[in-house]
């Protein structure tokens, strides 16, 4: 039981097993309808990366998957879609094309989904469509459909040669650097450009921080975003020993922050410092990565079910499943999940190591799935707690400074 809305959790084993979302709902509580919604359309990949949470950690799910997401499921994903959007009178959705690799689906197939949730979908709702990719695929023949069909594209690149042939090859050992360059230089050198939403870059402390930056510039992104690579209190990621002092990836981090604040023309958004900025002068999260803003996204995956966050895949086996599918379930029933309920609750999900932290409101505990303990489910601090201490205190201290120098020099 959790009590009151008000009240601290009474319990944290197993966390959030335990939510009784009952006793919320009479209490006044209310979740929030899903924005985003993240479609799996094929869950293969061309790439064997080293790192990747679906193919390489505890969850195996995608072994007894579909390769392909099935017409008959993308089309009742469509109606479940529209479904939620009409009776939640949503103004605007975001649908992210997914795998795997989705670009594996065919033309055909992501064509099919695009145009049906945009047909289906009231006249009033905006729809939003990104693909993420790993480049590999990405031709001329995708990039004009994704023109036709007003598809942004995000890729992922972990920076120069070096970086990115690290983790990101194909099976039999093959980097990937330079075909993914080739189709980044494709998609940003010609009249695509704008289709570009930016880089998606897992941190790897042993590719150095500058030079990484450096790289993934070269291609003028819009946006970069560092991504911390998935572990929990079970297994720790690389170089992130549980309970040390030392700071790692902040002390990475800090190196690009640096640059990235001191440029005196703004370089790309890079989406963490941005929001850690944000948050420290009091406005909501934009990114379940950080911050207490209530999570609205939901996955389906290629055999229509709905699934949590597939970033729980680094956690345990089954741990995104919902027991829910689109041929039998609306949406809605999702909502009231418990372990989606708690990644609405905001700080009342917290550990209470959490809940007493000075920083809480911008920290937010982190990112879900690298809370995880066996002992406790998802009621931890974050496996990179060290490090995001460190890293918020750091820019709350650099931003500081310089308002407080602005103020005397008015």
């Amino acid at each position: 039981m959790l009590g009151s809305p008000g009240s601290e959790p009474l319990r944290t084993q197993g966390f959030p097993e335990f939510l009784d979302v009952d006793a919320l709902l009479a209490g006044g509580w209310k979740p929030l309808a899903f924005q985003q919604f993240i479609l799996k359309i094929h869950s293969r990949c061309d790439l064997a990366c080293r790192h990747c949470y679906v193919y390489e950690m505890a969850d195996q799910s995608w072994r007894e998957q579909p390769r392909r997401m099935a017409d008959a499921i993308a089309d009742r994903a469509v109606e479940r879609i529209a479904e939620h959007a009409t009776r939640h009178d949503l103004a605007e959705i975001d649908i992210i094309l997914h795998g795997g690799e989705p670009l594996l689906a065919g033309p055909e197939l992501i064509s099919r989904v695009v145009c049906g949730v945009r047909g289906a979908v009231d006249t009033g709702t905006r729809v939003n469509v990104n693909i993420q990719t790993n480049g590999v695929r990405l031709d001329e023949a995708y990039l004009r459909l994704f023109e036709s069909l007003e598809i942004r594209v995000g890729v992922s690149l972990d920076g120069d040669a070096e970086g990115q042939d690290r983790h990101r090859r194909f099976a039999d050992g093959r980097g990937s650097h330079a075909l993914v360059s080739e189709s980044l230089r494709r998609l940003t050198a010609g009249p695509h450009h704008h289709l570009f939403s930016g880089i998606l870059c897992t941190i790897d402390v042993r590719n150095d921080p500058v030079r990484t930056y450096k790289a993934l510039l070269e291609f003028d992104p819009p946006a970069i975003d560092f991504l911390l690579p998935h572990g929990n209190w079970a297994s720790p990621p690389p170089f992130r020993e549980p309970g040390s002092p030392a700071t790692p990836y902040a002390d990475w981090l800090i190196q690009i922050f640096d640059i990235w604040y001191d440029s005196p023309v703004l370089q790309t958004e890079i989406r963490l410092f941005r929001e850690i900025m944000r948050l420290l002068m009091g406005s909501p999260s934009r990114s379940e990565n950080i911050g207490l803003s209530p999570v609205r996204m939901v996955v389906i995956d290629t055999d229509g079910s709905i699934e949590q966050s597939d970033t729980l895949k680094s956690t345990y086996h089954g741990a995104p499943e919902t027991r829910l599918h689109i041929l039998r379930d609306p949406l809605d029933n999702a909502l009231l999940h418990p372990a989606i309920v708690a990644r609405q609750m905001g700080e009342r999900a917290l550990s209470p190591t959490c809940r007493g932290c000075d920083l809480v409101s911008t920290c937010g505990g982190g990112q879900y799935a690298h809370r995880y303990n066996p002992a406790t489910g998802f009621a931890e601090p974050s496996i990179y707690c060290a490090d995001l201490f460190r890293l918020i205190g750091y820019i709350s201290a650099r931003c500081e400074r310089d308002v407080a120098r602005l103020r005397g020099a008015g």
